[in-house]
C-alpha cells in the first residue's frame, strides 16, 4: 500500500497550513542557496586545480 496522489495532496495542504506560503517561499530560497553553495564548493577543488595548471604553463612557456 503505497502513497496515492490524495496522500500527497492532503500531507501538502496541511503543510501550506501550518507553515503558509511565505514561510515555505523562504525556506525554498533558503534549500535553493544552499544547493548552489554546495555546488560551487565541490566544484572549487576543480576550478584550482585548473588555475595552477594555467599558471604553471605560463610559467614554463617564459
Amino acid at each position: 500500500m503505497g502513497l496515492s496522489i490524495w496522500h500527497i495532496l492532503l500531507f501538502a495542504l496541511v503543510i501550506i497550513l501550518i507553515f503558509g506560503t511565505s514561510k515555505l517561499k523562504n525556506l525554498g530560497k533558503d534549500l535553493g542557496g544552499a544547493l548552489k553553495d554546495f555546488k560551487n564548493v565541490l566544484d572549487e577543488p576543480h576550478i584550482k586545480n585548473e588555475k595552477s595548471l594555467k599558471n604553471e604553463n605560463n610559467s614554463n612557456n617564459s
